[in-house]
């Protein structure tokens, strides 16, 4: 075992440090937020990924900063991304030291 955290998608910061504690559901969220209930059930779900959109308007419905949304979402993707092209990327012979 490699001691790396598994990915953290931004749906289980938001069912479970937000939506949780509040005793609120997806569906009353997206009503708060203005968008369709599926949105963010999938995004609570880890179904979907965190848009621009839903970045601005949890950020301004929860006090937050839209970049901590997107940040998550951007880590995840990395993270996941990495470990699905990890031969390939293994295999890409780094630029030798240019100076």
């Amino acid at each position: 075992m490699s001691g790396i955290l598994p990915p953290v998608h931004p749906g289980e910061i938001l069912r479970e440090e937000y939506l949780a504690p509040l005793g609120m559901s997806a569906g009353a969220l997206a009503r708060r937020l203005h968008v369709p209930r599926t949105r963010i059930e999938r995004l609570a779900a880890e179904q979907t990924a965190v848009t621009t959109d839903t970045a601005l308007r949890l950020a301004r419905f929860f006090g937050t900063t839209p970049q901590f949304w997107m940040s998550l979402q951007a880590s995840h993707d990395l993270k996941t991304g990495a470990a699905a092209l990890e031969k390939e990327l293994a295999s890409i012979e780094p630029l030798a030291d240019a100076a």
